[in-house]
């Protein structure tokens, strides 16, 4: 029996993140960009569509240093929540306020209705026996 490892191996949270424009963050970075004006997605469900590369946790941190141009105030939480509101560099309400002037409404729980705003990208066609 081998002698176990000290220190023990780094576990993977966030999966494999390459650097670099083919890497999880930059598919991130697609997939947000494509959520229209007035809906959103969850960090969770940007983690699943994108195969479980990176956690719902990677996503935010994905998001947290994203480029300009990437409407980052597209993503709540599973709740329907502000996640950014405990950032200390994200001034309390912004998010709110951005997704407001887009016209998705916040109700009075603080969370927006995922059920009427969340966003579900268009499946791939399948190609079928008649189309090949």
């Amino acid at each position: 029996m081998a002698p176990p490892r000290w220190p023990p191996p780094a576990r993977r949270v966030h999966g494999d993140v390459p650097v670099g424009s083919r890497g999880a963050f930059a598919a991130v970075y697609r997939l947000v960009g494509a959520i229209p004006p007035g809906r959103v997605m969850t960090y969770g469900q940007i983690s699943v569509l994108l195969g479980s590369r990176l956690s719902p946790v990677g996503v935010g941190w994905a998001l947290h240093g994203c480029p300009e141009d990437v409407p980052w105030h597209r993503v709540v939480n599973a709740r329907g929540g502000f996640s950014t509101d405990r950032l200390p560099d994200v001034p309390v309400g912004v998010q709110r306020a951005l997704l407001a002037a887009e016209g998705v409404e916040v109700g009075p729980d603080g969370r927006v209705d995922l059920s009427r705003f969340r966003w579900a990208p268009p499946s791939p066609k399948r190609r079928t026996a008649r189309s090949r």
